[in-house]
Order: structure tokens, then sequence, then C-alpha cells
């Protein structure tokens, strides 16, 4: 099969079962992307946008994922660039820059996880040193002191 030059956006909430080759899919609620190899190979690739992935940007009428897409578990081992609905290849990796790229993904991965579970703990009501009890009524503050909620 011809290597994709142009990507043709589509946006659907779900990702069909057939992918067509040139069809970017993409699906704002499950916040991914997902299209074949542009390469040809017939491969599924997969494209989550979260804070450590990838993201997407729509300027309208055209998209861009960022970072490069690397396939570096195909047997194909493409790597290119989906920018404004086009396909810019890149080089190839060596084995050693893949396992350091995958390794610093990691390291970031683990990270945002840490901050994330280190915000999502300081958030209880007792940890809150800013909560104004003046707002609380009087009825609430006395159910609380006495243990009924």
């Amino acid at each position: 099969m011809e290597k994709t030059k142009l990507f043709d956006p589509q946006f659907a909430e779900f990702i069909p079962t057939e992918l067509e080759q040139g069809r970017l899919y993409i699906s704002i609620p499950y916040a991914t992307a997902t299209h074949l190899c542009a390469c040809g190979c017939g491969e599924k690739v997969i494209t989550p946008f979260t804070p450590t992935d990838w993201s997407l940007i729509y300027d309208g009428e055209t998209v861009s994922l960022k970072p490069s897409i690397g396939n570096w578990s195909f047997s194909c081992r493409s790597h290119y660039v989906i920018s404004r609905n086009r396909v810019r290849w890149a080089e190839d990796w060596p084995k050693g820059k893949v396992k350091s790229g995958r390794a610093r993904d990691r390291q970031i991965k683990e990270q945002q996880f840490r901050e994330d579970r280190e915000s999502s703990n300081k958030t209880s009501y007792e940890e809150t040193p800013d909560t104004d009890l003046s707002r609380i009524g009087l009825i609430q503050r006395l159910k609380g002191w006495i243990g009924l909620y």
C-alpha cells in the first residue's frame, strides 16, 4: 500500500471497527485519535490525549498531533509527525534512543501521577485551611460536631 501524505480528520464519538487509510479518527469524548499507520503497513495507531501523551491542535480546518508518532514496536518502525493534516516523515531512531525515550516517558508519567495524587489528597474538607466556617450554618456545624453526618 502507498504511504499516506495527507490525513482527512473525522470527528466521531466512537472509533469505527474498520479504519480507512488516510483518515484520522478523533474522539473528543474519549480523548483519543486513531489511524492506520502512515507507511501503509495497515497497523492501527492509537494516540491518547493526556498531559503525558499526545495533544491535538484543531484550527477549524486542519489537525496536528504532537509529539511525533514513533511506531517502534511495529515491523515498519515508521516515525512521522501529523502537522496541519500533512505527514512529515522523521528519522528512524536506533534502539538505544527508543529505550531512553521510553524511560523518559515513564518518568514523566510517574511524576504527573504523583502530582495528581498529591493534589487530590489535599482537597478533603479537613485539610482545607481556608474553609470559611462562618458560611456553614449553625445546624450543620452542630451536626458535624456531634457526628450526625
